[in-house]
């Protein structure tokens, strides 16, 4: 009879040391791994309890909470009295107090539709209506929310727009329009056709060539110059067209990387399915390409979001132009700080949602691919 001999800590019926698993393991692989990683750790520690408790005291314990006037302001900590007084302007801009209801039933309208969207037991048929609505029939009930004109709604320019409100209007607008123009000209450029290959290549790296300020700069300023004054359509119009031909050609060259980056086999398979070239494009190749891009859709769309703070520089307040604006009132002069970390915490929160979703979309997709 022999007996069989395992390492030391190996038998199968005992469990793992210590040190290979848990946050033990996971402390000496990422922070203790070698004398540099050490090093680097030790002086990471050191700049957190550094700078972290002052800034703890200045953020939330010595801060001021309550009070509706700069007087209410000790100056001791940070004053978020001021983001109490300025709140609605910093969420909806100087769109009228009594219509406000308008943009926050779209809000609930829009929220309700998406949440069974996550919800793995809601049935695949509900989520095709539920994804319909919401990119045909929502878009007009939001016009007419915001806007108005109709159904005995009071018109808002778009003048008066601006804080988050503004910021989430550009940047759905553009993130929404751009992923399909972007798949259109990925496909384009990728053509066998070459006046449309040619237009595609054009397109893109024109628009890639200019900065996005001066995007914005010629559509606010310069193209009224060069049409009838009575045709001239509305400046935010015009900014949500140039973000979106901008974004378009960033998204045309992700999805083009996913194209490319299709294994050939692919591309035999469908062929030898006898499957024409939109169904091959529609059925297998675009369905994997994009899966392959998401981190890199989702970084166009970051991105996006934030430069929607670059409208300021045409006259529309966002929610980093509210906060500037705001800050600049005589009666609350000296406390810009309060307003940029409130912004950028608004960015964070948006962005930082956009990045944890698209890693689960990426854990959810990630069943590999075949040559």
């Amino acid at each position: 009879m022999t007996t069989q001999k395992y390492p030391v800590g190996q038998h199968p019926n005992l469990p793992p040391p210590s040190s290979s698993v848990g946050v033990v393991h996971w402390m000496r692989e990422n922070l203790f791994s070698n004398w540099i990683n050490t090093l680097f750790t030790f002086f990471a520690l050191y700049i957190i309890f550094k700078f972290l408790p002052p800034l703890i005291d200045w953020v939330i314990i010595s801060a001021d909470w309550s009070g509706d006037s700069r007087d209410s302001c000790s100056k001791e900590g940070a004053c978020w009295v001021f983001i109490r007084v300025w709140f609605d302007q910093l969420m909806y801009g100087r769109f009228p107090d009594d219509q406000v209801w308008r943009i926050n039933f779209s809000y609930i309208l829009g929220i309700a539709a998406a949440i069974p969207l996550f919800i793995n037991a809601v049935s695949r048929t509900i989520k095709l209506a539920l994804i319909g609505f919401l990119l045909v029939i929502y878009p007009i009930i939001c016009f007419y929310l915001y806007y108005g004109g109709g159904f005995g709604l009071e018109i808002v320019e778009t003048s008066v727009w601006g804080g988050l409100f503004l910021t989430l209007v550009i940047a759905v607008t553009g993130i929404v329009m751009s992923l399909p123009i972007g798949i259109l000209l990925a496909l384009g450029r990728r053509s066998n056709m070459p006046v449309v290959k040619s237009f595609c290549v054009v397109f893109i790296e024109f628009w890639r060539g200019i900065p996005l300020i001066t995007v914005l700069f010629m559509a606010s300023v310069m193209f009224p110059l060069f049409v009838p004054e009575d045709i001239s359509p509305d400046k935010l119009l015009r900014v949500l067209v140039g973000v979106t031909l901008f974004s378009s050609a960033y998204m045309a060259e992700v999805v083009r990387g996913g194209l490319q980056a299709m294994p050939k086999g692919q591309y035999e398979a469908a062929a030898a399915l006898g499957l024409n070239y939109t169904k091959s494009t529609m059925l297998i190749i675009l369905p994997q390409a994009l899966k392959m891009v998401i981190p890199g859709i989702v970084n166009t769309f970051i991105g996006l979001f934030k430069d929607t703070t670059l409208v300021l520089i045409i006259g529309l307040f966002d929610l980093l132009g509210m906060a500037q604006m705001a800050a600049t009132n005589p009666n609350w002069l000296g406390f810009t700080i309060e307003g940029y970390v409130f912004a950028a915490f608004g960015f964070f929160i948006f962005c930082f949602s956009m990045s944890r979703y698209s890693q689960r979309l990426e854990r959810m997709l990630d069943t590999g691919h075949s040559n």
